[in-house]
């Protein structure tokens, strides 16, 4: 396909058929500051190499999808703050364009589909926001995830996100949520959001064939794997929860809505919590970037 490159790592994996895990690169640009958010990228790489597979972070670069950024890529996001975040609907105008874009977690789930990657990594997913009810504002994330065959590894939703509504969404649509060694679906910085996963598996095989299964019998769509931040880098859920909401209605009383109300709410609570966000959200990039290279490793196994 013209509008996408791989990188010789990526490309020689996917035709030896060994593990791979997809990432996003939104986060690179608009989720640590500089230069945490390149070292912790990088990170995340050698994680999941130690792990037994291959790191592949999705970009537009130049107006071309990239599968598998190079260190280079990395760091051109890592210190341009203006790459915008690229969503499902705004891949062809940002293609058209020829631009810089910054893929999250549905954009991610489209390339890693196009090129035949089944798993990916992503510390927190879109969902349902609250307020949802007056703003319908629910994230792309979780419709892309019913049109691919993808495994999804995260620590729950974010932590602006609803959780329970969250859950609620998703078992509309048909997503099988399970939590991978937790009963409760996580929080992104907490280890608990307060609401239970809808089931628990313990055994890495057990949980492989579930997610083979769940394809093998026809369902087309993906399957979100959950797993906590370490209780040691973990945030109180109730803390977090009530400066999230009180930063969401600064946010909308001074007018800053859609894609810009993400990047200003993670902002202005990891300045109100003096870092300690920031500490998290690499933590647990880095843990579910573990548990993914584990998922895809057992998976080519399975397979």
């Amino acid at each position: 396909n013209e509008y996408f490159s791989l990188s010789e790592e990526v490309a020689d994996a996917l035709a030896d058929r060994r593990p791979v895990v997809a990432l996003e690169s939104s986060g690179v640009v608009h989720g640590l500051s500089y230069p945490l958010n390149l070292d912790t990228a990088l990170d995340i790489d050698k994680t999941i190499r130690a792990g037994g597979a291959v790191p592949a972070r999705t970009g537009i670069v130049d107006g071309r999808f990239v599968v598998g950024m190079s260190e280079e890529q990395v760091a051109l996001f890592a210190t341009t703050p203006d790459v915008p975040k690229v969503s499902t609907r705004d891949i062809g105008p940002t293609l058209a364009g020829g631009g810089h874009g910054g893929t999250t977690v549905s954009a991610a789930l489209v390339a890693a589909a196009q090129v035949g990657i089944d798993v990916f990594a992503v510390a927190g997913i879109g969902g349902v926001h609250f307020g949802a009810e007056r703003s319908f504002d629910i994230s792309a994330d979780l419709v892309e995830f019913t049109r691919h065959r993808i495994a999804v590894v995260c620590a729950g939703a974010k932590s602006l996100l609803n959780p329970a509504l969250t859950m609620e969404y998703l078992e509309t649509l048909g997503v099988p949520v399970v939590g991978y060694r937790c009963d409760d679906f996580p929080a992104y910085y907490s280890v608990s959001s307060g609401v239970r996963n809808p089931r628990r598996i313990d055994d890495l095989t057990e949980l492989v064939d579930a997610i083979r299964l769940h394809w093998a019998v026809g369902n087309d769509g993906g399957f979100l794997v959950t797993h906590p931040i370490d209780d040691l880098d973990a945030l109180p859920a109730d803390e977090v929860y009530a400066l999230v909401r009180e930063v969401q209605a600064e946010a909308e009383a001074s007018g800053v809505q859609g894609p810009a109300m993400t990047p200003y709410i993670l902002s202005r609570v990891s300045a109100a919590t003096q870092g300690r966000t920031a500490a998290a959200n690499r933590s647990v990039l880095l843990s579910t970037s573990a548990v993914a290279a584990e998922v895809a490793v057992a998976l080519r196994e399975r397979s």
